[in-house]
């Protein structure tokens, strides 16, 4: 009895010193969260806006080093200056010092304006970064242009500029050039539905294109294409305009081509065409009077070059007695006929082309068709358009006959076309010239009689004469309806039964 009074007595004095322990110790401190780790590497992207004397940039920095890397992207309106590459080391928690890698692409601007920057992805190390583009002005050189808050790591502050002072305009000379600006036409007088072709060139010796460069193209072209536009023509335009330029001679000297826009334009009324007076702004490059190495030879400065206004004279079409001038084609055509059989009998089908070649437009060519005949039966056309090796455009008229009757077939009498030739300023005709002769025996078409068919005798005898109601299909949907809802509620009470 006393042992167990003795065993709870020790019992409680354990438990009352363990509560003043713990008290005394205070609460446990709870484990310190550690921060989430860095990313391995991170794009630095470029200032919104940088001077013309400036370069932009664009970046990316790794904590290490950088072992492999992907190319940075081409930007339109800049080029690629160099990679630069810096190392800084700073102090992070935990009182370690961490060392920091940045790798920077400088871009050099040709000239002032605002270009996209393309979304791109940086390889770096193995880790892809997405860049999602955006965009960079490039203004005039000034002092207050570039700031601390607009330039990229690795991009110094104190630059030349700031020091001497920005290029000074005086030191610097415009060369000469040649470039010239040109609407042109094929013709300066054509008839309605004569077709006239009208470009929009750019012409320039093979020594300008040193100190030119085409300035905001894009939308330069656009507004200049809009201007060629014609509300009383048909336009065609012109295959699309090759890369690299056409070498021409104009004066006994050589000159680049460079074909901005080229449409066929055929007048569809006696207006005259008439195209404003256009202008290109393009950036030329005024050259350092003394250079020196290493220095930037080349100051930017726009310069625009002039088109004159051009007019195209359109005369009306002749009077052509018996029918409309405005129905007729327009241009120098020439016949080409085929036929697919060489011996022709009644009731065995041959084919017939007639075909329209030369210069004109093909797409308003239209054959009227052949009146029927009782000798023969025409059934077509079909029709194909297609442009020859040198050019020309040709039309196809493909027409299946059957002779009915023996004898010589008159195909000038069917298939004719009448135009008007602006070379000659006459009306022309062009005629079919084979006459196929057809031999066998006469092949009457027999009126179609239902008594002598087998199948529509014994139909029309079982056929309802009572006249239908006009919603009996009505009906029928309203039908199908319902048992399209029967069969739903059947399989709804199935599943319901079988889950």
């Amino acid at each position: 009895m006393k042992n167990a009074l003795a065993a709870r007595r020790f019992f409680c004095l354990s438990w009352v010193v363990a509560c003043l322990l713990l008290g005394l110790a205070g609460p446990v401190p709870a484990r310190a969260q550690q921060p989430a780790p860095a990313p391995a590497a991170e794009l630095v992207p470029g200032p919104a806006v940088v001077p013309l004397a400036a370069t932009y940039s664009l970046g990316v920095r790794v904590q290490g080093t950088i072992s492999t890397h992907s190319d940075f992207p081409e930007i339109e309106g800049f080029r690629k200056a160099g990679l630069v590459t810096s190392t800084a080391t700073r102090l992070v928690a935990g009182r370690r010092n961490v060392s920091e890698v940045t790798l920077t692409q400088r871009y050099a601007p040709y000239a002032e304006g605002t270009y996209p920057v393309p979304p791109f992805d940086l390889t770096v190390n193995g880790q892809v970064l997405h860049s999602p583009g955006g965009r960079v002005r490039v203004a005039a050189p000034t002092p207050t242009d570039l700031t601390e808050a607009q330039v990229a790591p690795g991009q110094g502050v104190g630059s030349l500029d700031h020091l001497l002072g920005p290029p000074k305009a005086k030191y610097f000379y415009e060369p000469a050039d040649h470039a010239e600006l040109v609407l042109e036409a094929s013709r300066a007088q054509v008839y309605v539905g004569e077709g006239v072709r009208v470009g929009l060139y750019l012409y320039v010796q093979p020594a300008d294109q040193a100190v030119l460069n085409f300035f905001n193209f894009t939308e330069q072209l656009a507004a200049l294409t809009q201007q060629l536009r014609q509300p009383t023509a048909w336009e065609v335009p012109a295959a699309e305009a090759a890369t690299v330029p056409d070498t021409v001679r104009r004066a006994g000297t050589r000159y680049l081509r460079f074909r901005l826009a080229e449409n066929t334009y055929y007048p569809l009324t006696a207006q005259d065409l008439r195209f404003p007076a256009l202008a290109l702004t393009m950036t030329k490059f005024k050259l350092l009077k003394n250079p020196q190495p290493g220095e930037d030879n080349k100051l930017a400065m726009y310069k625009t070059y002039p088109a004159p206004a051009l007019r195209v004279a359109v005369r009306p079409l002749p009077a052509r007695p018996g029918a409309p001038a405005a129905t007729v084609p327009v241009g120098s055509y020439a016949l080409r006929e085929g036929i697919s059989s060489t011996r022709f009998r009644t009731g065995e089908a041959f084919v017939y082309t007639f075909g329209v070649e030369g210069a004109g437009n093909a797409t308003a060519l239209v054959l009227p068709a052949p009146r029927a005949t009782p000798q023969l039966d025409v059934y077509g056309p079909d029709i194909r358009e297609e442009k020859l090796p040198d050019g020309t455009p040709r039309k196809s008229f493909r027409f299946r006959l059957v002779p009915r009757q023996p004898g010589p077939v008159r195909l000038d009498t069917l298939f004719k076309l009448v135009f008007f030739d602006p070379a000659t300023a006459r009306y022309d005709t062009l005629r079919a010239e084979l006459r196929p002769v057809v031999s066998g025996q006469a092949r009457p078409v027999a009126a179609a009689d239902p008594a002598d068919d087998p199948f529509y005798g014994p139909a029309l005898a079982w056929a309802d004469s009572r006249v239908q109601p006009l919603d009996v299909y009505r009906d029928v949907r309203r039908y199908a309806g319902w048992l399209i809802g029967g069969l739903l509620v059947v399989a709804a009470v199935g599943w319901w039964r079988s889950s």
